[in-house]
């Protein structure tokens, strides 16, 4: 029986490796709007970042999302993400 492969992302908080199905990903949409995919399919750019407070701010304070999805992130868009992740 063939073992399936994994797939592993990484943290733009912590830097961890982490599976896929772990982590919550953020995408920027063509359209240039930003939002949290839970299907994990939405075309765009995408970033992932545990569904922790330690990692958001961790990603915050180093700008990870804004070097992964290559564009700036206003900070509405990351006081809707924290409330996101505090709420799950």
């Amino acid at each position: 029986m063939k073992v399936r492969k994994i797939p592993m992302r990484m943290c733009v908080g912590c830097k961890q490796m982490k599976s896929k199905k772990e982590l919550l990903r953020i995408v920027a949409l063509p359209s240039g709007e930003i939002e949290v995919d839970r299907t994990g399919k939405k075309s765009g750019r995408g970033a992932y970042i545990c569904d922790n407070l330690d990692c958001f701010q961790k990603a915050y304070e180093s700008h990870g999302l804004e070097r992964s999805l290559k564009r700036p992130v206003s900070k509405e868009i990351y006081e809707s993400l924290k409330a996101f992740i505090h709420h799950e």
